[in-house]
């Protein structure tokens, strides 16, 4: 792989806002990490077929009520799915116990499968999302009962 071509997967990378980027080519593998880099991770996952759903307004900050409830928020834009390939179960599920290392979902973004891990440990009380829904940078995925 040439010099070029690193580079302009440096440009896809930073104009789709992604936080990592691996690309194998025949012999040739590159990985990419962005200064944002912090849990997202590239597993090569099946995707499904289906369209992705319009993009929910993300709730005004202010209107927010304190239910005790971490938000397990999306590092990036893309399409969630809440699990690996459509014949596979869920990552999680309302009820779940899950750590910082429990990867509960995946977002695809320009092709590229990024593994989204809880990065806080309790009980999964609420999945925000839809499977196959566009989201936002930012917008909660999950709510987690500490």
């Amino acid at each position: 792989m040439d010099l070029k071509k690193v580079k302009e997967l440096i440009d896809i990378m930073k104009e789709n806002d992604l936080v990592e980027l691996e690309v194998v080519d025949g012999d040739s593998k590159v990985h990419l990490k962005g200064p944002h880099a912090a849990t997202p991770v590239m597993a090569p996952v099946p995707m499904s077929a289906a369209p992705a759903a319009p993009v929910a307004p993300v709730a005004d900050p202010a209107e927010a009520v304190d239910d005790g409830l971490i938000d397990i928020e999306s590092p990036i834009v893309g399409t969630f799915y809440q699990a690996s390939s459509p014949d596979s179960g869920p990552y999680v599920e309302v009820g779940d116990q899950v750590n910082a290392d429990t990867v509960v979902c995946i977002i695809e973004a320009m092709k590229v499968i990024n593994e989204i891990k809880a990065e806080t440990g309790g009980v999964i009380a609420e999945v925000c999302c839809k499977d196959g829904e566009a989201i936002e940078f930012g917008q909660v995925l999950f709510k987690v009962r500490p």
